[in-house]
């Protein structure tokens, strides 16, 4: 596999672990105090290691658009992923965001672009979504999931929500590196605009993060560090040689990541049939990884 793809595969790995990081932190910090910080303080740095690259990309009228849709996504994904796993389970939650994830990025292609989907991009994408769908069958979320209510209902919505904001900022991202902006300035570019609103619900929010002890705050520190920080340079790294739907397909990694997380550190169950959809989605992640890129259509 080429570097992009071990670049992603890194950046999953590290996604993986947010789940059942913020599942450790204290009940009295919500999901979207986690979420801002997370998105707001990695945003910030983002934009600081690459600050003039970004800013000459934002002044740029051919970016400014694409980096504007982007940073909305960016100020969604957080609030609605970590409520999303909040209310459906770290494994559910994960799973519907990320594997909703590459059926809206390919939409976004196909209508802005017309760009046509190859044969072996459709069987590792459906192969992989197989597998999503078999994991949200056979998990077991958080007690609402169990309960079979409607926060868990809640919480399956929410996911698809911050899968579609994912696509998002994935697409938006990948035409302003398709513009000729290095792939660190495009992403403290987009990150960095997102964190202003960001922190913004964090300065309502946040109070609880500063009072429920050192250990909440160095895993909001881990969480802004490692799977924001480090895990989105090596994104961009990936969105510089591979499409957004071939990267949001490699990307349900983390849900595998996730799920296995959750069953073996945070007591989160999950059937035989899951156990099949984590072996699918590795299939899918495989077949995807060495698609050619499709021809963009006349």
């Amino acid at each position: 596999m080429s570097s992009a793809v071990w670049a992603l595969v890194a950046a999953s790995v590290l996604w993986g672990t947010t789940g059942t990081a913020a599942s450790l932190m204290s009940d009295a910090v919500s999901p979207l105090a986690i979420g801002a910080a997370t998105m707001a303080v990695g945003g910030a740095l983002l934009f600081a290691v690459s600050a003039r690259g970004s800013l000459a990309a934002i002044r740029r009228p051919e970016t400014r658009r694409w980096l504007l849709l982007g940073a909305v996504g960016v100020v969604v994904y957080p609030l609605a992923f970590y409520s999303a796993m909040d209310l459906a389970g770290v494994a559910i939650g994960n799973i519907t965001a990320l594997g909703s994830g590459p059926l809206f990025a390919a939409l976004l292609e196909r209508l802005i672009e017309r760009r046509r989907l190859t044969g072996r991009w459709m069987l590792g994408a459906g192969t992989a979504i197989a597998g999503v769908a078999l994991l949200v069958v056979g998990g077991h979320g958080g007690a609402s999931a169990e309960e079979g209510g409607e926060s868990f209902g809640l919480g399956v919505a929410l996911g698809l929500l911050a899968g579609a904001a994912y696509a998002l900022y994935t697409y938006a991202s990948s035409r302003v590196i398709g513009l000729g902006v290095p792939s660190r300035s495009a992403m403290g570019a987009v990150f960095g605009l997102g964190a202003v609103p960001l922190a913004l619900v964090l300065l309502v929010t946040g109070g609880p993060l500063l009072t429920s002890g050192p250990t909440t705050l160095a895993l909001a520190a881990y969480l802004a560090l490692g799977p924001m920080l480090l895990a989105y340079l090596l994104f961009g790294w990936g969105l510089r040689a591979l499409r957004s739907s071939t990267v949001t397909v490699i990307t349900l990694l983390e849900p595998l990541v996730a799920t296995l997380l959750a069953v073996l550190v945070v007591g989160e169950r999950l059937q035989p049939i899951g156990w099949v959809g984590l072996l699918l989605i590795l299939l899918g992640v495989a077949v995807v990884s060495t698609a050619r890129r499709p021809r963009i259509a006349a």
